[in-house]
Formats: C-alpha cells, sequence, structure tokens
C-alpha cells in the first residue's frame, strides 16, 4: 500500500534536482505568505528554512539549515521560538491555496496520525508509547493529520500534536515547562481529527469523501460526527465490529388482558438476535467475492476480491442506521480488511473500494515530508517552535508536491479509481 512508483520518484528526484531553476518560482510561491509574515527579518528566515528543507542536506534541522545558508543557528531558532509571526495565518494560506488551486468535487479528506523518534523526556508531548517511525514501542511525539487527496494531486492541510493524559494533561508543571498554553489539552486523536477537518473546511476545503484507518473507524460517534459534516466516509474498522445483515426485530410484550385469570403475565420482550462479528458473517456460502483491480504499483497490479453489502452495526447490541460494509480481500497474501461507509446505497462498488484505498496518499506525503523536508528532523523542545516547523514542513512540502505535479505529463495510473477484473470467484 503506498509504495511510489518508478515514475513517482523521478517526478519528486527531478524537482529536486531542479531547484536552482526553480528559484523564481519559490519567490512567487513565498509572496503568497508576506502578509502573514510582514517583517523582512522574518521573512529572509522563511526563505531559508524552506529553502534548507528543499535542499540536499541530509539533516534538516535549524543547525545544518543555518549554518549551510551562512546565518547564525541561534538567530533561525529564535525565528521559530520567539519571532513575531503568525504561523496560523501560514497555515490557513496553505488550506486557502489548496481551496483554491486544486480543487474538486470528488476530493477526499485523509485522516492519519504519525510519530517522530525522540531522546529524553522534554520534548512536548513525547512519552513512550507504539512509534511506527521506529517499528515498536518507543520514546516518540506523536501528531495527528489531515491530508487532501484529488485526482493526481495531494497535500498535507493541517497538524496538531496529541497531548498523551496522564504523562503531560494531567501534570501542568511539565506543560508550563514545554510552554504548552494552558488550553492545550488532551483530546483523543479522533477528536483531533474532527477539529482539524472542521478548521479546514472553514477556510474553503471542500470534501466529498473521508477514509481513515480503525483508529477512527471504530469510534461510532467519529462516524456520526463525519456524517453530520455532510461527508461520505469509508473508514476501516476492527474484525471485531459486530451487527446484523437485517435490522434486528424486538417482539413486544402483550397488552394485559383483564379477564386472563390463570397463569403468569407475559412480562419481557423477546430478545433481538446478538449481533455477529463482521468476520463471523458467513461460515459457508455469503455474497460473491468480485475480483477489482485497486491500483497499481511498483511491484505490479493491486487487486483485491471483495463482499459489498448492506449492515447494520450494533455496538454493545443496540443498532445503529444502516450503511454499508465493504469486506476486501487481498487475492495473494489473503490479508482481510473491513470497511463500514454511509455512502448512499445506490453507490458503486468501485467508489467505495477507490476512497477506502485513498489512505496511500497520506502515507505518501508522510513518506516524502520525512524524506525529502525534514518533518521529522526536528529539534525543538518547546510546544510554540514545533508546531511552527509542522507549519512550515506543510508549507514546503505543498511547494514541492505542486511542483511535481506540475511536471508530470499526465495523470498517474496510481490515481485511477477500482476496475472490477470481470471476474467472479466462489463465496
Amino acid at each position: 500500500m503506498g509504495k511510489r512508483s518508478g515514475r513517482d520518484r523521478m517526478s519528486m528526484d527531478s524537482v529536486l534536482d531542479e531547484m536552482t531553476g526553480l528559484r523564481r518560482r519559490l519567490t512567487w510561491f513565498l509572496k503568497r505568505f508576506e502578509d502573514c509574515i510582514k517583517t523582512a527579518p522574518s521573512q529572509a528566515h522563511l526563505r531559508t528554512y524552506v529553502e534548507g528543507q528543499l535542499g540536499p542536506l541530509p539533516r534538516k534541522s535549524v543547525e545544518p539549515i543555518a549554518l549551510e545558508a551562512g546565518v547564525a543557528p541561534r538567530t533561525l531558532q529564535e525565528f521559530l521560538e520567539i519571532y513575531r509571526w503568525d504561523h496560523e495565518a501560514v497555515r490557513r494560506r496553505i488550506q486557502q491555496i489548496v481551496a483554491t488551486d486544486h480543487a474538486d468535487p470528488h476530493a477526499i479528506a485523509v485522516i492519519d496520525e504519525t510519530t517522530f523518534s525522540k531522546k529524553g523526556d522534554k520534548t512536548a508531548g513525547v512519552q513512550r508509547q507504539w512509534c511506527g517511525a521506529t517499528g515498536k514501542k518507543d520514546n516518540c511525539v506523536m501528531t495527528v493529520h489531515v491530508g487532501y487527496a484529488a485526482g493526481g494531486f495531494h497535500a498535507l492541510l493541517d497538524s496538531d500534536l496529541y497531548l498523551p493524559k496522564e504523562t503531560w494533561h494531567e501534570d501542568r508543571a511539565r506543560c508550563r515547562d514545554a510552554h504548552i498554553p494552558e488550553d492545550v489539552m488532551h483530546r483523543p486523536k479522533w477528536r483531533i481529527a474532527l477539529e482539524l477537518l472542521d478548521r479546514v473546511m472553514h477556510n474553503g476545503v471542500r470534501f466529498q469523501f473521508l477514509v481513515a484507518d480503525e483508529a477512527y473507524g471504530c469510534v461510532p460517534a467519529f462516524r456520526d460526527e463525519v456524517a453530520t459534516r455532510g461527508l461520505v466516509y469509508v473508514l476501516e474498522v476492527p474484525r471485531s465490529t459486530a451487527g446484523w445483515l437485517k435490522a434486528p426485530h424486538l417482539e413486544l410484550p402483550p397488552a394485559p388482558c383483564e379477564h386472563r385469570s390463570q397463569g403468569r403475565p407475559r412480562t419481557h420482550a423477546r430478545l433481538a438476535p446478538q449481533p455477529r462479528r463482521v468476520d463471523r458473517l458467513w461460515k459457508r456460502g455469503g455474497p460473491s467475492w468480485k475480483c477489482f483491480h485497486v491500483k497499481n504499483t511498483d511491484k505490479g497490479p493491486e487487486v483485491w476480491d471483495a463482499r459489498i453489502v448492506r449492515f447494520i452495526p450494533g455496538p454493545h447490541g443496540a443498532p445503529r442506521d444502516e450503511c454499508w460494509l465493504l469486506v476486501a480481500r487481498h487475492v495473494l497474501t489473503g490479508e482481510v480488511k473491513y470497511f463500514l461507509s454511509n455512502a448512499p446505497a445506490d453507490t458503486a462498488p468501485e467508489i467505495l473500494l477507490h476512497v477506502a484505498f485513498s489512505r496511500w496518499h497520506i502515507e505518501r506525503l508522510f513518506e516524502d515530508a520525512k524524506g525529502h523536508v525534514g518533518l521529522d528532523h526536528f529539534e525543538v523542545r518547546n510546544y510554540q517552535p514545533l508546531v511552527r516547523h509542522l507549519v512550515l514542513s506543510m508549507l514546503s512540502l505543498l511547494f514541492l508536491v505542486q511542483q511535481t505535479h506540475r511536471l508530470r505529463e499526465k495523470k498517474s495510473p496510481l490515481d485511477r479509481a477500482p476496475s472490477e477484473t470481470g471476474h467472479r470467484r466462489a463465496a
């Protein structure tokens, strides 16, 4: 999932190789942020930081960027830490640029988090937890992000720090040491994602769909909140998700009969059938598997079998609104994924598959942000410079993906919607 094709690698590398020729384009790009960073010294530091992130440095933290540009490292550090410039306005401008330059009626919001391995216990939000960057439980910082995917274009739109509850939120003295504002509290990741989504949409970005992994899809409140925002979600859920293929019916007790003189009156309704786990809905038989070509990768076509049925999820045995259940099985590895969607009942299966497997966009964005602009190279500890680094990394990445997109001759085959192969597999 999300493996970069040879053509995409060449496009991204060609942008980086042509940075000298792109300096004029970068100048015009940064002019769109001049009203967010109004003083000449700060504007100069902005350019230094962005050029450092886009340049060939192997390590893109403050000190090597500053030394490469002939700037005092302390001055560039102060640009992140204490200079007065409006990083919130920069964030808004990034979103507005995507909203105006890359609008698409079928755009997909992609929710995910990423981690940054860090030593020590001083960096804001750091704690020992599962770290995707190292593939094990480790000391790291976690951030939640909203990405944008539309055709062959994608970008990171917003991000926020996940503040652990026990180790940070409940230790306000520790928060003050890291200059974390008093109003920055612990929130579940799904709640952070909704706040980011609201902020992005408030700044003019429009989506039709939303996709996220099971950490978000398993939360009924998250699904409900996304639906109230008018978005069609396709969310991965755990195999333990339970519900019904048909609406469960309760048998109500009969009305009391005043003439009944014998026997004990019936006072209890017959219970509805217990919800079944999605991985146990069909012991034998069931809907036919349909084979879909989801996308191409540098290893060849990505092909999945799929079952798509109407389903009524029932957390805690309480039926909810009917939705789509998508069961996808990789034809080579046998890996099985489960998704729920509030898409209309007449939605084509190809659309559900296309959205469900669009998470590769944000995986690619994280890969490019860490591999090309140094998203994970920050060495700051306090809250504000960390947030500013995230914002500036999104800005640098936006310029990079815009230029990559511009240099492509035609839309990548990776962005085509899944197509049914024409073969049906036995249930």
